[in-house]
């Protein structure tokens, strides 16, 4: 009941004109207190008995969250002198997977590829974590390289979070100094281009409904995978994409006039979308990502395609520091 609050404040807030970071960080910081009470409660109910860490992946690791959103979770904990790994494991799966249950009830849908806490892939010690991410780094294979842009991108929700900020330290190090790597992520970056094409019509989505555009995966994902290479490659530990921008800048890697528009895109990419689900809210129909440029009025259709050409120019940015 509550969680139906959060759509609510949503609808004020884009009512009002806010801009899309306030409404980014007002709707994750909101989900992570849905998170964490979540556990709260369960750790009342069936108390594993050993300390862990629960981690969020993706979007939500990002505060990049929107009202479609569904679980990237994992656990991090650091066995006690009288216990191994497994025995950890087997007393957190069962709780790992009611939070899961939980949270799914709440309206954070259980994730499809399984990347959640009550996998016992993704529930390890440090030890473990550790051994995982650098194997993760050797093994360019593309479904690693695919999934790159959800575990590069983390952050600890609940417990001991210097426990996972040491841990996270480590591998963004790992990769910073594994330039062949650094490479492979930027090339797989570079796989999704904005739907633009050589004279700045829009290009449409396989897949789906035809002469629609997928705002998330051809309009907001090459700001993120830019972003998230680009960061990699000076070891910086912003996770935000708003952020990661600003502190490519800071760091001397992009102009400020090019953050400022990137910064501008793809906060305007996001309220697109936002608005988007709120008509698929309003019409009763189930939450998407497509949206037809022909359904816009002149002034949003000129905005889309001069967001898209803002990814197209950060891109470049990628392609030239990797030579690609």
């Amino acid at each position: 009941a509550l969680r139906e609050d959060i759509r609510q404040l949503v609808d004020a807030m884009l009512a009002r004109g806010a801009a899309a970071r306030q409404i980014l960080r007002v709707i994750t910081t909101l989900n992570d207190v849905t998170v964490r009470r979540v556990i709260e409660l369960n750790l009342a109910r069936h108390p594993p008995g050993v300390a862990f860490t629960w981690l969020s992946f993706g979007s939500e690791a990002r505060q990049e969250q929107t009202l479609h959103t569904d679980q990237d979770n994992a656990i991090v904990f650091e066995p006690p002198p009288d216990m191994d790994a497994e025995a950890v494991r087997a007393r957190l799966l069962p709780f790992a997977r009611r939070v899961n249950d939980d949270l799914a009830a709440c309206g954070f849908s259980l994730c499809r590829d399984n990347i959640m806490a009550g996998n016992p892939a993704l529930c390890l010690s440090v030890a473990e974590w550790e051994d995982w991410y650098q194997r993760f780094t050797e093994s360019w294979t593309p479904k690693n390289l695919m999934y790159s842009a959800i575990f590069f991108d983390a952050r600890a929700v609940y417990g001991d979070i210097a426990l996972a900020d040491a841990l996270l330290a480590r591998v963004r190090e790992r990769i910073r100094v594994h330039s062949l790597f650094q490479r492979m992520l930027a090339e797989s970056a570079l796989e999704r281009r904005p739907p633009l094409n050589f004279f700045q019509g829009f290009v449409y989505a396989r897949g789906g409904e035809k002469h629609t555009i997928d705002l998330k995966l051809q309009g907001l994902t090459p700001f993120v995978d830019a972003a998230r290479v680009l960061c990699h490659a000076r070891g910086l530990p912003a996770v935000n994409t708003f952020d990661r921008l600003e502190a490519l800048q800071q760091a001397g890697m992009l102009d400020a006039r090019d953050v400022n528009a990137f910064l501008e895109a793809y906060g305007l990419l996001h309220l697109l979308r936002m608005r988007h689900h709120q008509q698929c809210l309003a019409a009763g129909e189930p939450l998407d990502n497509r949206i037809r440029p022909a359904d816009l009025n002149a002034l949003d259709a000129r905005i889309l395609r001069e967001s898209f050409r803002q990814a197209q120019r950060l891109q470049q940015s990628l392609a030239l520091l990797y030579q690609l």
